[in-house]
């Protein structure tokens, strides 16, 4: 392979390489957008079927600490590292801890809501978003198979 060659073959591949980001980049802020359609669909549910809210609380990363926040919302999972506040964001519940988040609380940020909870967690565990958050509703004050419950969106 000539020099000129080996140049045409490296474009090739950089251009190859900026490709599969561009479509990956695309893929997940469709899937971004379409689990924040998701999370505005169960927080109005959430809020006409007046489903009991609860202030949040934050885990430390080493699972010991629980610290309080500045948020009211519904946790969406067992574990409780996972919530939906009121205003529509979602929120990973885990944090560095230490003596300030102790004495003063903590912030956690909200972050986009994926599709589908646990993927890529060394339990091999996972699910769905909608299938949470349609069970939250159906833990709530409606009861469980209720069919007045208008249905999740579709994506």
């Amino acid at each position: 392979m000539g020099e000129r060659d080996a140049g045409e073959w490296r474009d090739r591949q950089r251009q190859a390489v900026r490709a599969h980001a561009d479509a990956d980049a695309r893929r997940r802020a469709a899937e971004h957008a379409e689990a924040a359609e998701l999370v505005a669909w169960f927080v109005a549910e959430a809020t006409r079927r007046g489903l009991r809210t609860t202030r949040l609380v934050a885990r430390g990363y080493d699972g010991r600490g629980r610290y309080r926040t500045g948020l009211t919302g519904w946790y969406v999972d067992r574990a409780e590292t996972r919530a939906v506040d009121v205003a529509g964001r979602f929120h990973l519940l885990t944090v560095p801890g230490g003596l300030r988040a102790r004495l003063f609380g903590v912030d956690p940020q909200p972050s986009p809501a994926p599709l589908v909870v646990g993927a890529g967690g060394r339990d091999g565990e996972s699910i769905p978003l909608r299938m949470l958050l349609t069970r939250l509703l159906g833990d709530g004050t409606a009861g469980p198979g209720s069919t007045t419950t208008p249905a999740a969106p579709r994506g």
